[in-house]
């Protein structure tokens, strides 16, 4: 499963992609506004936005992005490591 997180702290990075890892997911993460970020997000299984941290312009492209491949949108407030766990625990019992 591919799991593109929008959001979150910078410093959280690692932690994200060591969380997805775990579940046998690869992991793309943007804390920050890219150029061309809903290009860069790619195909994935699952979009995961932590709405706290990030702006309206990121969230609106980062939810483009993910329509234009059909990927599951999952919106959370806060950006901690037991949120990404609870989302993905969830995640991947329903593609079970």
């Amino acid at each position: 499963m591919s799991v593109v997180i929008i959001g979150g702290h910078d410093r959280m990075v690692s932690q994200y992609k060591k969380i997805c890892k775990s579940y046998h997911c690869k992991a793309k993460v943007f804390t920050q506004m890219s150029a061309g970020l809903s290009d860069q997000i790619g195909s994935p299984d699952l979009v995961i936005l932590f709405t706290n941290t990030v702006s309206h312009k990121m969230a609106r492209c980062a939810v483009a992005g993910a329509e234009k491949s059909n990927a599951e949108i999952v919106r959370c407030h806060t950006s901690s490591g037991t949120a990404l766990n609870e989302i993905l625990s969830k995640a991947c019992q329903a593609a079970v």
